[in-house]
């Protein structure tokens, strides 16, 4: 590789995060709303830049939702960790939503009307899944959670938790309602 080369690649690996923290920036602040243009500009970079990282938006959200899992991943390999079963999927949900409350773009990506392309963020999101299912099957098998529940409802937890998220923590009560629910018979 010349050194030109490297340049280019770390040029375009900044291009790319500038793009990505703008998008955050402008998703938090207003929504879906946001045009393509406005990102480049924000991001200090043409539109035509912008493409060459993100054939569309649903491309960009896919990757602001990728580098949250990513994130997310590290967390939940440390609350697989925790050795009482409920204090691990504890860990991991109350982690994730405290990550997704100050995270509006995530929360944008995640809950907004336009769906990611996940095929963009197969590797990362398939990972987070599999550490999800082992702490919710753990946690099913020590009786601490509900015979009948699945990882899947951990999603359906989340992005309910996500849509409370109005600026206060009401949230916090609703996940605390809900975990009453889900506790097992020997929690």
């Amino acid at each position: 590789m010349t050194a030109p080369d490297r340049s280019l690649r770390s040029d375009a690996r900044r291009n790319r995060e500038a793009v990505l923290d703008a998008a955050s920036e402008l998703f938090a602040q207003r929504g879906d709303a946001v045009q393509m243009d406005e990102i480049a500009e924000r991001a200090g970079l043409g539109v035509g830049t912008l493409y060459r990282h993100f054939a569309d938006k649903q491309a960009l959200l896919a990757a602001i939702i990728g580098r949250r899992f990513t994130a997310m991943t590290t967390l939940a390999r440390a609350a697989e960790d925790v050795a009482d079963p409920w204090t691990a999927f504890e860990a991991l949900l109350l982690g994730y939503l405290e990550a997704a409350q100050t995270d509006a773009a995530f929360r944008v990506a995640i809950l907004g009307p336009e769906e990611p392309n996940w095929a963009d963020i197969d590797a990362q999101k398939t990972e987070f899944a599999t550490i999800i299912e082992r702490i919710v099957q753990r946690a099913v098998a020590a009786g601490h959670l509900r015979a009948d529940f699945l990882a899947d409802d951990f999603v359906l937890i989340s992005r309910g938790a996500m849509a409370n998220m109005t600026g206060t923590d009401d949230w916090r009560r609703y996940v605390a309602l809900l975990l009453d629910g889900i506790r097992g018979a020997d929690r």
